[in-house]
C-alpha cells in the first residue's frame, strides 16, 4: 500500500546524529585499539603530508588575499571525513563538550526542565536535589530575568536559554521569578546536574520489571541495575526497552549484556584492516542469567542497542519484539587532535555471536544515500508489514542454542514483528502533530491549569496523585473543543472525517501530554505503556520458558 509523504514524516523519528561507540580508557571488556604508527608505506604518507603542508604554505604566503587557514583546514578535514563511511566524524573543539554531555551523564547548570510558552521561559519541572530545588523554584514559575537580562519575547530561543542558564559548577546566576503574579529574585549556584539515561524504571506487573534506556551513557549500568538489585521481592522477568536508543558507550552495552550471559559465551567480536579480531566474552558474574527477558527495538534502535539485542537473540536468551533496527555496526575510535578537536574514525566492524554483520550497506562518501535508504524503509512499507522486508538468504545464520534462522546484512530483525499502527491517522491529526501544535497547546493548557490540578489531585511528586489522575481525569468536551480551535487558528482544520478517525487518539494524547507536563517523562511512559502494543506483547511473552 502506498504511503503518503506526511505519513512517512510522522512516523520517521531518525536522530540527526546517531550516537557512536568509541574506545574508553575505562573499558569494562577488551576493545579494539589502533595505534597509528608509520609503517612500511611511511614514504608515501610523508609525500601526502608534504603536499598538504605546501598547499597551506602557498595559500598563507602567496595568495592574493588573506586566507583564514584555520577555516580552510576545518573545511578540508570535514570534506575528507565526508568521503568515508557514514559514521566516521570530525568534531570541532567547541562541539566536543556538548556532544559528550549526554553520554557522561551530567552537565553543569541550574537543574530545571523548561518550556518556552508564549515567549515566556516557564519551569516545567525541577530536578530533585538540584540547585534550583534548593532555592525553592517550582514547576510553573516564570523566569523573566537572568543576571539582569530580560528573557522573554519573540527572540527567545532554546539556544539563548542554554547559554544563559548553563555554566561551570560553583558559578552563580541571579534569576528573576514570577509566581502567582508576584515578583521575586533568587541566586542559584550552578552544580553538576545528572542526565538520567534510564528514563523509566518500575515494576510494571507483579514480579515484572520494566526499564527504558534512552542511550548507553557512563551511568546507565548503575541506573539500570541498582533498582533491580534493590527490589525487595523476587523478580520473574524484565522488559528492556531500547526503542529509539541510538547507542552510546560500547563498554556499557557489553557490561549490561554480561548480566544475562553464562561465563564464556561470546557477546560480540570485531575486526578491521588495522585491528585484529577482538572477542568479548561474558565473565559469568552476571546476576540476571536466569531471568526471562524481552528486548523492545524499533527502526531507531542502533549501535549499542543492536549489540545488546543481537547477543540476546543469537544465544536464544530472550525474545526481541518490535521492528527491524537501524543497522549501525561500525566501531569508531576517537583520536584527539592538537587543537582540542577530535576524529571519530571507523576502525572495525561488529559481528554478533553467530557471525552476523549488523551494519547496513553503504557506499563510501555517499552518506546522504545511506540515510535515504533508511527513509525508504517507510515508503516500502517495512514498518507496516514484515513481508515488505527483503531478507538476503546469503546472509542467513543460525542461533546458537535453538538453531533458529536469523539474518545479517543490516540491523536486527525482531522475533516478533509489531507494525506501526496508522489506523487513526487523518490529515488533520498528522498536521497537528507534525507541526507541533498538539504539544504546544497542551504545554500552554497544562501551565494554565497547573494549580487546579494540584488542588484536585495533589502534589505532582506523589505517586498517589499520578495514579488518581490516570484513573479519574477525563478530557472534557470543552478541553477538546479548545484544542480544535487552537489548531484552526494555526491553519489546521479538522473535518468530520478526520474526527471520526482520530478523535479517540487525540483525546488519549491530550491526556498523556498533560501527564508529561505535570508529572514528568517517567510517569508519562508508565501511562503510555498501558496502551503500548509492544509492551503488552512483551508481558504476554515473558512466561514462555524457551526464552529463559
Amino acid at each position: 500500500m502506498k504511503r503518503s509523504f506526511k505519513t512517512i514524516l510522522f512516523v520517521l523519528t531518525i536522530s540527526t546524529c546517531l550516537s557512536v561507540e568509541y574506545v574508553s580508557a575505562q573499558s569494562y571488556l577488551r576493545q579494539p585499539q589502533v595505534q597509528p604508527t608509520l609503517s612500511y608505506n611511511s614514504q608515501a604518507l610523508n609525500f601526502y603530508t608534504q603536499k598538504l603542508k605546501q598547499t597551506l604554505f602557498l595559500l598563507y604566503n602567496g595568495y592574493v588575499d588573506t586566507v583564514n587557514l584555520n577555516e580552510v583546514t576545518e573545511k578540508a578535514v570535514i570534506k575528507v571525513m565526508e568521503e568515508l563511511d557514514p559514521h566516521s566524524q570530525y568534531i570541532s573543539a567547541k562541539d566536543v563538550k556538548e556532544m559528550e554531555e549526554p553520554l557522561l551523564g551530567k552537565f553543569e547548570g541550574i537543574g530545571i526542565e523548561y518550556a518556552i510558552i508564549r515567549d515566556t521561559l516557564t519551569v516545567q519541572s525541577v530536578i530533585p536535589g538540584g540547585p534550583s530545588e534548593k532555592v525553592g523554584l517550582k514547576a510553573g514559575d516564570k523566569l523573566n530575568e537572568v543576571d539582569g537580562k530580560v528573557v522573554s519575547g519573540t527572540g527567545l530561543t532554546q539556544t539563548k536559554v542554554l547559554k544563559l542558564l548553563r555554566g561551570d559548577k560553583g558559578t552563580k546566576v541571579r534569576i528573576g521569578v514570577l509566581r502567582g503574579g508576584q515578583k521575586h529574585e533568587v541566586v542559584i549556584t550552578r552544580d553538576k546536574i545528572p542526565l538520567n539515561t534510564v528514563t523509566s524504571s518500575y515494576e510494571i506487573k507483579p514480579g515484572i520489571w520494566y526499564s527504558r534506556l534512552s542511550n548507553f551513557g557512563a551511568e546507565t549500568y548503575d541506573e539500570l541495575m541498582n533498582p533491580i538489585k534493590n527490589h525487595p521481592g523476587a523478580l520473574k522477568g524484565l522488559i528492556l526497552d531500547l526503542r529509539g536508543n541510538g547507542g552510546g558507550y560500547l563498554h556499557i552495552a557489553l557490561r549490561i549484556v554480561n548480566e544475562f550471559m553464562e561465563r564464556g559465551q561470546l557477546i560480540l567480536y570485531s575486526e578491521g584492516r588495522a585491528v585484529k579480531r577482538t572477542n568479548d566474552f561474558a565473565d559469568g558474574s552476571g546476576t540476571l542469567k536466569r531471568m526471562p527477558v524481552v528486548v523492545l527495538i524499533d527502526e531507531n534502535s542502533a549501535s549499542a542497542s543492536e549489540i545488546v539485542s543481537g547477543a540476546i537473540q543469537d544465544w536464544d536468551r530472550g525474545v526481541i519484539i518490535g521492528r527491524r533496527s537501524f543497522g549501525k555496526g561500525l566501531v569508531q575510535q576517537e583520536f584527539a587532535l592538537q587543537d582540542g578537536s577530535r576524529l571519530r574514525l571507523t576502525v572495525a566492524r561488529y559481528h554478533t555471536p553467530s557471525g552476523r554483520v549488523i551494519q547496513s550497506p553503504y557506499e563510501m562518501g555517499k552518506s546522504d544515500k545511506y540515510y535515504e535508504n533508511f527513509v525508504k524503509r517507510y515508503s516500502r512499507g517495512e514498518i507496516f508489514n514484515a513481508d515488505s522486508i527483503k531478507l538476503n538468504d546469503s546472509l542467513k545464520f543460525k542461533t546458537l542454542r535453538l538453531n533458529r534462522t536469523v539474518y545479517g546484512g543490516g540491523g536486527i530483525m525482531p522475533d516478533i514483528f509489531i507494525p506501526v499502527d496508522t489506523s487513526y491517522y487523518s490529515k488533520g491529526y498528522l498536521n497537528a502533530v507534525n507541526r507541533g501544535y498538539m504539544s504546544d497547546f497542551v504545554t500552554i493548557y497544562s501551565d494554565r491549569h497547573r494549580v487546579e490540578y494540584e488542588s484536585v489531585y495533589g502534589s505532582p511528586t506523589s505517586d498517589a496523585s499520578f495514579e488518581k489522575f490516570c484513573k479519574d481525569y477525563v478530557v472534557t468536551d470543552e478541553y477538546f473543543a479548545e484544542f480544535l480551535k487552537y489548531c484552526e487558528e494555526k491553519g489546521v482544520k479538522f473535518t468530520e472525517e478526520d474526527l471520526a478517525k482520530s478523535s479517540t487518539e487525540i483525546r488519549k494524547n491530550l491526556k498523556g501530554l498533560i501527564i508529561r507536563n505535570i508529572y514528568g517523562l517517567d510517569k508519562y511512559i508508565r501511562w503510555a505503556n498501558l496502551y503500548d502494543k509492544e509492551v503488552q506483547r512483551a508481558l504476554s511473552e515473558l512466561h514462555k520458558t524457551q526464552w529463559r
